[in-house]
């Protein structure tokens, strides 16, 4: 990927490495994102899991918490506003209430900010869209979109992020998945995850986790949603949740996304738009996502031809970010 967006649980340092980023003083991706984001008291995003620091996560508990968080947020010029509406699967005892993110909302739109909210499932995606979310950042995954959802999805302009790896990371190198044994993928491997995912006993404690035969289940369902809203003509994102856990190894994940959207039914072609040229339009980016003259040299080269066989992708000779060669 040329251009990233990190939504959220992003700490003081981010600024700076941002402009870095957007000024080409650094190697590798341009870098856009949200600040702390917003999470609820004892919720989501649980702690035990993602152990955020003070500075990298508002929890407000009333709505003049709410709005105080996204001023801050403001100012320091977040790309987006971000917050977690879901329970995790009933993990966390509790929800963002709607007095919550209907402050967080306005006080965003009134800002000038577009708002993304991390769903799971159906009544949560439903109940965001209505209180004035711009963007789902998650696939929907407990139940087949209505038409009625999807009718609104498209009238409003909602954009859609399906981050279908997420889930597959959740078990594909348990499995052994004939893509996590490619060079391509072993390559992208720490020493320590290659031993983790590598090793026996770590694998049959995966596939033997609930939560394992659970993501089999939220991809399936993701993969149908996807197709079903991408047909209807609704806007869709690309994303992954990358790096959110080890297993969601940052490139790869990305890679595996484009796969993932060609077995949802979408073309080759289809889904490298949806990687490109939405994923500019989606953050209202007019320099690049296209390759036309006047617009940035971000590019991937390849030994093959993706708009056929995605594989292809994989088989990366050079990358170039705003016209320069980068490392790989």
């Amino acid at each position: 990927m040329t251009t990233v967006t990190a939504l959220g649980n992003n700490g003081p340092a981010f600024v700076g490495i941002r402009a870095d980023a957007h000024a080409g003083r650094i190697d590798g991706a341009d870098l856009f994102g949200v600040m702390q984001g917003i999470g609820v008291p004892n919720g989501a995003p649980p702690q035990a899991m993602l152990k955020v620091g003070p500075a990298q996560l508002f929890r407000p508990s009333t709505p003049e918490e709410a709005r105080k968080a996204v001023a801050m947020m403001a100012a320091e010029k977040t790309d987006l506003v971000k917050l977690w509406l879901d329970d995790f699967g009933g993990s966390v005892p509790v929800k963002m209430s709607p007095a919550i993110y209907r402050a967080v909302i306005a006080e965003a739109h009134a800002r000038g900010l577009r708002v993304a909210a991390h769903i799971h499932d159906l009544a949560d995606a439903e109940a965001i869209v209505a209180a004035g979310a711009d963007i789902i950042a998650h696939g929907i995954r407990d139940t087949p979109v209505p038409p009625a959802f999807v009718a609104t999805l498209k009238a409003k302009g909602i954009w859609y992020i399906p981050t279908l790896q997420l889930d597959e990371a959740t078990f594909a190198w348990a499995d052994r998945a004939p893509w996590t044994q490619t060079p391509f993928a072993r390559a992208a491997l720490s020493p320590a995850l290659a031993q983790q995912v590598d090793d026996p006993a770590w694998r049959a404690k995966i596939l033997a986790d609930p939560k394992t035969a659970d993501a089999r289940k939220s991809l399936a369902m993701n993969l149908r949603n996807l197709k079903t809203l991408y047909d209807a003509g609704v806007k869709i994102g690309f994303g992954t949740d990358s790096g959110a856990s080890a297993v969601r190894v940052p490139g790869i994940a990305e890679h595996r996304e484009l796969a993932l959207m060609v077995e949802a039914g979408l073309t080759p072609e289809q889904a490298l738009r949806v990687a490109t040229a939405a994923g500019a339009d989606l953050l209202g980016l007019r320099d690049r996502g296209v390759i036309v003259a006047g617009t940035r040299a971000d590019l991937l080269v390849v030994d093959g031809d993706p708009s056929r066989s995605i594989a292809d992708v994989d088989k990366v000779v050079e990358t170039w970010v705003a016209g320069r060669a980068a490392p790989f």
